[in-house]
């Protein structure tokens, strides 16, 4: 889905012509001074008002990443919910809507009462210019993807010293043509004659391009500059930074306390088991449901992991009774039910026979939250996830150490907690594993290890190709059909294996990696060499959209 305006010609309602100007503290949101003692909150934040764009999640990534800790809310927050918060700064987000239509999302001038910077990107710079008494239309031509930018005037403040060409990511149909008056015009494109604007003393900043996405050379820069210099950001927070308030966290909440966590060998519940264990120490009971289902060695690697911390950890060998449970069945969505509710009757087996168990974890992220609804305006997405797919009959508190970490930094915390890199770069992996990559038909001991073997060998190369840490994903697919094929001078009639690779940075969109033929060729020439069952390679050249990641 791209962000965009609805193509609507119009002027600025009656009434629009004077901002809503409030008594504000203008020393501190044109960040010229630093918080008085005990003003700033005990976590140095910026809040992210999301009015539904698709790169809102991006944006709370980006201002971490700068080393100020982000969260996202609803652009419909209360503003005393806000002003609770204590940020330093807020970010207005981009959206879908134009300004101009019925229930469009609007700029809260209530905001400007906090005395706080604010900086508004796309959508978020348009509702701010619209609310503020400037004009924002409907351009003759929307600007999608990558666009020439001019600074004006030097750049102002934001723009200062950047180079005065250079190329930004627009996504927008509507633009700004007069900022709002005692504003600065900084920037301009074919497109959008106030392509950014600033008013210091007001503490007013405006981009209509992405500073959040790899396409804006400079987004970083302009996001720093906007961190540091003008809301004087102070402190550097880090991933690793929240391992000691995340250890301090989990012994308030669960005091003397039992705890169990479902292990999948990811590194979202392994990085979770280790924060837990740091905390409570042996009232953590890990419990690792072995399905059969997993890549080459992987359980022997999670059992070895996992006693080397020393953390009790019951290896619950299953792999029987999930294949019978999976026998004559081919349909992908009674796949996965059957495999998790089988899941969660062994876990709930192994549970059973521990002692006042009162707490369970889990590896939900601040992601999930965020796609399962919780915590932002966007649309929901994942309605399946961590959050919402408990069963209703699980006795237990949650512990969720990582619910306000996205997937990158739980990696950095689980690198500092000295999770070996292997399991740390894990690439993600379904819950109902190789399963749902056997395509067209049941499940059955001899796929999974036809599967298995080739994955395996997949994996190597890649390794060896140093090209493991580029992709978001390598996988095998085993569509359940023969073809004919000749070995040793005699005719074969065997399986196909499909290689998928993919880029992305968070698995919302990704696009087909660029595997080197040399790669590929050592690949295929390897499976069907090595994989008697075998006798055709074929590459998935599919991006998502229209395609998803995984086959089912």
């Amino acid at each position: 889905m791209t962000e965009r305006s609805a193509e609507l010609v119009g002027t600025s309602p009656p009434g629009a012509g004077r901002a809503h100007t409030p008594d504000i503290d203008i020393e501190r949101a044109a960040g010229a001074a630093p918080p008085a003692p005990g003003e700033a909150p005990a976590h140095e934040e910026a809040l992210v008002l999301d009015f539904g764009g698709q790169y809102s999640q991006l944006i709370a990534r980006r201002i971490r990443e700068c080393g100020v800790y982000a969260e996202l809310l609803p652009s419909t927050t209360p503003v005393e919910e806000i002003r609770a918060r204590s940020p330093r700064a807020l970010v207005l987000s981009g959206g879908p809507a134009s300004v101009y239509e019925p229930g469009a999302p609007a700029f809260p001038t209530e905001l400007l009462d906090l005395g706080i910077p604010m900086l508004g990107i796309c959508y978020g710079m348009q509702a701010m210019v619209r609310a503020l008494g400037g004009r924002v239309e409907a351009a003759s031509a929307g600007e999608f993807g990558r666009t020439d930018l001019t600074l004006r005037d030097g750049g102002g403040r934001l723009l200062g010293g950047l180079p005065q060409e250079q190329s930004c990511w627009m996504s927008h149909r509507d633009a700004v043509f007069s900022p709002p008056e005692g504003s600065i015009a900084l920037a301009a494109s074919p497109g959008s004659p106030v392509a950014a604007f600033e008013a210091p003393e007001r503490g007013l900043y405006g981009i209509q391009f992405h500073p959040e996405v790899v396409h804006t050379p400079y987004g970083t820069e302009i996001l720093t500059r906007f961190l540091r210099d003008v809301a004087g950001f102070e402190e550097q927070w880090s991933p690793a930074s929240v391992i000691d308030e995340r250890v301090e966290s989990i012994r308030e909440q669960v005091g003397e306390g039992h705890v169990i966590c479902g292990l999948s060998g990811g590194v979202d519940s392994s990085v979770a088991a280790l924060l837990v264990h740091r905390a409570v120490g042996e009232r953590l009971t890990c419990v690792f449901v072995d399905h059969g289902l997993m890549r080459m060695n992987e359980a022997e690697q999670v059992v070895e992991a996992f006693s080397q911390f020393g953390i009790p950890l019951v290896h619950v060998q299953a792999e029987e009774r999930f294949l019978s449970r999976l026998a004559g069945v081919d349909e992908p969505e009674r796949k996965r039910k059957i495999i998790g509710e089988e899941f969660i009757r062994v876990f709930e087996e192994e549970a059973a026979k521990l002692e006042d168990v009162g707490y369970l974890v889990q590896g939900t992220l601040y992601s999930d939250v965020i796609e399962s609804g919780g915590g932002a305006g966007a649309d929901t997405i994942k309605s399946h996830h961590n959050v919402g797919g408990l069963p209703d009959e699980f006795d237990f508190d949650l512990v969720e150490p990582l619910r306000m970490l996205f997937k990158d930094e739980v990696r950095a915390v689980g690198a500092e907690l000295g999770l070996p890199d292997r399991m740390v770069w894990r690439q993600p992996f379904p819950g109902p594993g190789l399963a749902i990559r056997i395509v067209g038909g049941e499940v059955t001991r001899e796929r999974l290890d036809i599967l298995r073997a080739a994955d395996a060998i997949l994996q190597e190369e890649i390794r060896a190709a140093g090209l493991y840490r580029e992709l978001w994903q390598s996988f095998c697919v085993l569509p359940v059909v023969r073809s004919v094929g000749v070995q040793g001078d005699g005719r074969t009639y065997a399986y196909p294996i499909v290689i998928r690779a993919v880029t992305s940075d968070d698995a919302m969109t990704a696009d087909w990696a660029r595997l080197p033929y040399d790669l590929l060729e050592r690949v295929s020439g390897r499976i069907i060499n090595e994989i008697r069952d075998v006798n055709r390679v074929a590459l998935d050249v599919s991006s998502k959209p229209p395609a998803t990641i995984e086959w089912e």
